[in-house]
């Protein structure tokens, strides 16, 4: 236990939540569970299920097996937030990667259930970054992991290809329950990147709609935001985006709006090297 290895001066909950999906801003919480350590080492637990709301992707139901009937009558989770939030009124938050994902999902349902969940003054805990900053997580230590052997000439391409190759085969060893399919791999480990509609995945197809895939406007379509927002396709314009990026941008902008001389004629073309991360902030 927890409190065995780190002296407790107030209680931990260590919580983790499945949701409909991997979009913190859209998703939507269907069950959440906390332990509670307290000093002392007594445990508490909270586990809930709640209706979403909207309906559950059968890639998620793949993955934690709730469907859309096992939450159909359960209550929303509006209603039970103020019985979490008091079960989490004081404590400190731990789990594996809350921060980046747990952690932001559960404030944004907070809101949408009126309340404020404020984590000012509460400590983290997050074992996903305790993890990855303590294993190395390069094709080399895959190597030693997997295929029991240095990886000589890495960084080289051929050699990490061949390497990689290895890693692969190790990987299907070692895990007999791995799905043995592209098809079944593809959409347990990547699924969604195949519809980004730009190198630099800025903009994504889903259920065909072209949707916006960073910042705040995540999951927004690109049809609402030239309806209610433009702005955000100027802001791109003159940004810091690669060419193909400015020209989808320049295809949703609303037509009274191309005669603005402060924006360029043309995306000028954008060295792979130099294509990252805008620079400025999203409009407001």
């Amino acid at each position: 236990m927890i409190d065995k290895w780190v002296p407790l001066d107030r209680p931990v909950v260590v919580f983790d939540l499945e949701t409909t999906g991997p979009n913190f801003r859209s998703d939507r919480i269907i069950e959440i569970a906390g332990v509670k350590v307290n000093p002392g080492g007594d445990r508490e637990v909270w586990v809930r299920r709640v209706n979403p709301g909207i309906p559950i992707p059968a890639a998620s139901t793949a993955i934690h097996g709730i469907r859309d009937a096992d939450v159909a009558a359960m209550p929303r989770f509006k209603e039970v937030a103020p019985e979490l939030a008091r079960f989490l009124e004081g404590c400190d938050l731990a789990g594996y990667n809350i921060t980046g994902f747990d952690l932001p999902v559960l404030r944004l349902e907070f809101l949408r259930a009126g309340l404020t969940f404020e984590i000012s003054g509460r400590r983290l805990v997050d074992a996903q970054r305790i993890f990855f900053s303590r294993e190395p997580r390069h094709l080399s230590a895959a190597a030693r992991f997997y295929c029991q052997t240095d990886h000589e000439g890495a960084h080289g391409a051929l050699a990490d290809a061949e390497m990689t190759l290895r890693v692969l085969a190790g990987q299907f060893e070692k895990y007999p329950d791995l799905p043995r399919t592209v098809d079944e791999l593809h959409e347990l480990f990547c699924a969604g990147l195949d519809r980004d509609i730009d190198p630099e995945g800025r903009f994504r197809l889903v259920n065909g709609e072209p949707t916006v895939n960073f910042g705040r406007n995540r999951g927004r379509t690109l049809r609402e935001m030239s309806r209610v927002e433009p702005g955000f396709f100027r802001w791109i314009l003159k940004g810091d985006f690669s060419a193909p990026v400015k020209e989808i941008a320049r295809r949703f902008l609303p037509p009274e709006q191309m005669d603005d001389p402060q924006l360029p004629l043309a995306a000028p073309p954008t060295p792979e090297a130099e294509v990252r991360e805008p620079g400025g902030s999203e409009p407001t």
